[in-house]
């Protein structure tokens, strides 16, 4: 699997963490936010770029870390196509995409421990879509973004 990475500069740390993790695993990892340390980002630029990346089938899915996980997951979820969720214990991730075919995991540095981050990205990444019911949730989330749309500029 092909797994597109972003980060502010809270996340650089465990961004690095999470994509070493996920390459000793045999996924290959893109960086869409190469910060040094001491660095500032904004996380509205690589949540976007990695939500972008994910729609453009550039990438399978997305990993997003800033502070918290929710200001790059916003971000990520304003470009159609994107369910991003932020998650802070496993089975959320799990059940994110079992659910609503989640296609990016975002979470927060200042939130979650390098052990537990692995343990996220394991369950969402091991999770598969159950579609049926959940389906035409999903389709119902699809729906909200082809309407609000035709307002964009």
């Amino acid at each position: 699997m092909i797994i597109g990475f972003g980060c502010d500069h809270a996340g650089i740390e465990l961004k690095k963490t999470l994509m070493d993790y996920l390459s000793e695993k045999g996924h290959e990892c893109i960086d869409y936010s190469p910060l040094s340390p001491g660095e500032k980002a904004d996380y509205p630029v690589p949540g976007r770029a990695v939500a972008e990346a994910v729609v453009a089938g550039e990438v399978d899915k997305g990993v997003l870390i800033c502070g918290t996980g929710i200001g790059i997951s916003l971000a990520a979820n304003k470009v159609p196509g994107v369910r991003a969720a932020v998650c802070s214990e496993p089975y959320s991730a799990r059940m994110t995409v079992r659910h609503n075919d989640a296609n990016i995991i975002a979470m927060g540095a200042r939130v979650v421990g390098e052990d537990l981050a692995k343990m996220i990205v394991d369950e969402f990444f091991a999770a598969k879509f159950e579609g049926g019911r959940h389906q035409k949730r999903v389709d119902l989330i699809k729906e909200i973004e082809d309407n609000y749309s035709k307002y964009s500029c």
